[in-house]
């Protein structure tokens, strides 16, 4: 009697999956052969993009994530490893931007910007790195902005979240070094999602654009683009 091995696919996990550039990547990743992990802010919009990753003849886990709650990264990082066994690359996609000069925003309103898009990265990475460490594979993937290098009016939290967050991204691949595990960062322009709606920016690329570059920093970027900050302007 012959026994079958089940072929093993990678696995990513794409945070703010639901729509924009997050949902464009997990469908290409999905089309790459990966398995996904989704999160989204509601456990429906989760949901809605599985079923699309389902459709293309791939597993999908679909999870709620709070970004700014350590026990909600716990829970995700845990679930998907309890599912798949592993994890091999790591999307930080979701955030937030509350559009308000200095002046008018609140304290609340700038801590919120910075839990999102930089203290939640922090937490599903550093949660991620043990198994990626053991399996001396994989690849962090942090979507920044072209804001982090621009000044713009009423963006001030969002440009500051994202500037860290690509201090973060080099650091991290500085200690990666050696390990097989790279820490790279995706700074797009004005993309044609929800988010830039009254930002006064024309959109110039559709999040299918983004996706594209995510996959290949999944895919096929060499080692030796460690710590790269991939601008992508359309």
């Amino acid at each position: 009697m012959t026994s079958r091995t089940r072929r093993i696919n990678p696995v990513a996990l794409v945070t703010g999956a639901s729509r924009g550039i997050g949902q464009a990547t997990a469908l290409t990743l999905a089309e790459a052969g990966f398995d996904l992990v989704v999160t989204a802010t509601t456990e429906g919009g989760a949901t809605g993009i599985a079923r699309k990753i389902a459709k293309l003849g791939r597993r999908a886990l679909p999870l709620r994530w709070e970004a700014s709650s350590r026990v909600s990264a716990d829970t995700v990082v845990a679930r998907a490893i309890e599912t798949f066994g592993r994890l091999d690359v790591l999307v930080n996609n979701a955030g937030v931007v509350v559009r308000k000069t200095v002046a008018t925003m609140s304290d609340d309103d700038f801590d919120k910007v910075l839990q999102v898009n930089l203290s939640g990265p922090f937490y599903l990475a550093r949660r991620v790195l043990p198994h990626m460490l053991e399996q001396r594979a994989g690849r962090i993937i942090n979507v920044s902005s072209i804001s982090a290098t621009l000044g713009s009016a009423r963006h001030s939290g969002y440009a500051a979240s994202k500037a860290g967050l690509d201090a973060l991204t080099r650091s991290l691949a500085e200690e990666l070094r050696g390990t097989g595990v790279t820490a790279t960062s995706v700074l797009p322009g004005s993309v044609d999602t929800d988010m830039l709606e009254g930002s006064g920016f024309e959109a110039m690329m559709t999040p299918e654009d983004v996706a594209g570059v995510i996959r290949y920093l999944a895919c096929d970027a060499p080692e030796a683009m460690r710590g790269s900050r991939v601008e992508v302007f359309g």
